[in-house]
């Protein structure tokens, strides 16, 4: 017997990353941990930058990292739309590491006229980004 399916998009503002049917999808919104299946209720929500895993038809899994954006599920479809969408493996670890740590040192030195708003998202999205990173490091040693 087939697994239950629905119809996934995620896409960025540049390109489509990933579009197929898949049994599950598990992302980060704005309320929490959020698990998609087949049948979930209609749901339009924002989405916090992340990871966004996914199991395919097929049972196999797939992570990608987003820097942010909205999530919508359908009756028959969800579409993850985001500003920055990147597979797992195309994350630059070294990248990430410097962008935390000076996203860190600029809230430390805040001025007055500092944006701290534009500093903290910088922070999210590294750290984000370090978690996924994380997460295959620790998929791939099992």
């Amino acid at each position: 017997m087939a697994a239950m399916t629905v119809q996934l998009d995620i896409v960025s503002a540049e390109s489509s990353l990933y579009s197929g049917l898949v049994a599950y999808l598990q992302v980060t919104g704005g309320e929490g941990e959020l698990g998609i299946m087949p049948g979930h209720a209609p749901l339009l929500t924002n989405i916090k930058p992340g990871m966004v895993r996914i199991v395919k038809q097929d049972g196999k899994e797939e992570v990608f990292y987003l820097s942010g954006g909205i999530l919508e599920v359908q009756p028959f479809s969800v579409s993850v739309l985001a500003d920055v969408v990147m597979r797992a493996d195309e994350i630059d670890e070294q990248a990430a590491v410097e962008a935390k740590r000076h996203a860190e040192a600029s809230m430390a030195e805040a001025g007055a006229d500092f944006n701290y708003a534009a500093a903290a998202v910088e922070l999210a999205q590294a750290i984000a980004q370090l978690r996924v990173v994380d997460t295959i490091k620790k998929n791939f040693a099992r």
